[in-house]
């Protein structure tokens, strides 16, 4: 026998061990999703009620038994588009947490800060002024009053509004980016 051959046809038990390790961590990612985002995925319908079974679990054991299952199912399954999905939907995620974070310290610079709501316009011109001026003021006679934060959410919507319509377009959702170029 070549020194060079390898004497095992198969994957070793360490190899096997971490590969059904992977497969039940993916499965728990699976479980932590929502209903809306579990059903973007194509799963076997057999593994979609285990997982919905295991988000009813709440008992120790039998929650780590029923992932187990959900591991064993996942061995039947191509792994590969279902993290590529689940990365998608934690960039999704994380941009939108971006976005959120983005827009509160903006309602907190309007708040604290006398020229933020010029910088604001520069930056977001398409935005409407006068309703940030009168919410603006509303948010802080709200404060001085100790009344309820209303107006500070809806400030919050508002700002989201404006961002989100200056946002950049996905250049794959427009077939013909540029009205001039001539087909």
């Amino acid at each position: 026998m070549n020194d060079t051959e390898n004497p095992y046809d198969r994957p070793s038990k360490s190899q096997r061990k971490r590969d059904v390790h992977a497969l039940q961590d993916l499965g728990t990612a699976l479980v932590e999703l929502n209903a809306a985002q579990l059903a973007e995925f194509d799963l076997p319908e057999r593994l979609v009620q285990a997982i919905t079974e295991a988000q009813r679990i709440h008992n120790f054991e039998g929650r780590r038994r029923q992932m187990q299952f959900i591991g064993k199912l996942m061995r039947d399954i191509e792994p590969a588009p279902i993290r590529s999905r689940l990365d998608i939907l934690r960039g999704v995620a994380r941009e939108s947490v971006t976005i959120q974070h983005q827009i509160e310290r903006w309602r907190e610079r309007l708040l604290a800060e006398e020229d933020a709501l010029t910088l604001f316009a520069d930056e977001y011109p398409q935005t409407d002024l006068q309703r940030l001026r009168s919410l603006i003021s509303s948010v802080k006679r709200d404060r001085e009053n100790a009344r309820p934060p209303k107006k500070y959410r809806e400030l919050f919507r508002a700002l989201r509004i404006a961002i989100d319509a200056t946002a950049p377009t996905d250049p794959d959702s427009d077939p013909d980016p540029d009205p001039d170029s001539e087909s």
